[in-house]
């Protein structure tokens, strides 16, 4: 028996992006983000939007909705450190 390999797909992507969600919950609940790099998360926004662009140009939808999902857990945390750092608050 093998696995297709859309399935494959689903099985990465839900774990990929749900492992975003520890994360954005901390932030949520404690507006902290003093333990983030802003660098790190600059970058993993830009590089999940040109994976979400990617599965956009070849028609994928587990790269669509996996990085869609995790663009907006990623951003959302991005612009929460942000804040802090223009804040002063590192």
């Amino acid at each position: 028996m093998s696995i297709p390999p859309e399935m494959v797909g689903y099985i990465a992507a839900f774990l990929t992006t749900t492992s975003y969600i520890p994360q954005a919950r901390m932030v949520w609940r404690t507006d902290n983000t003093s333990g983030i790099s802003l660098g790190m998360y600059f970058m993993m926004v830009s590089g999940v939007a040109l994976w979400m662009t990617y599965g956009i140009l070849l028609g994928d939808a587990p790269l669509m909705v996996a990085n869609a999902i995790t663009l907006s857990m990623s951003s959302y945390i991005l612009f929460r450190k942000i804040k802090h750092v223009r804040a002063g608050d590192k």
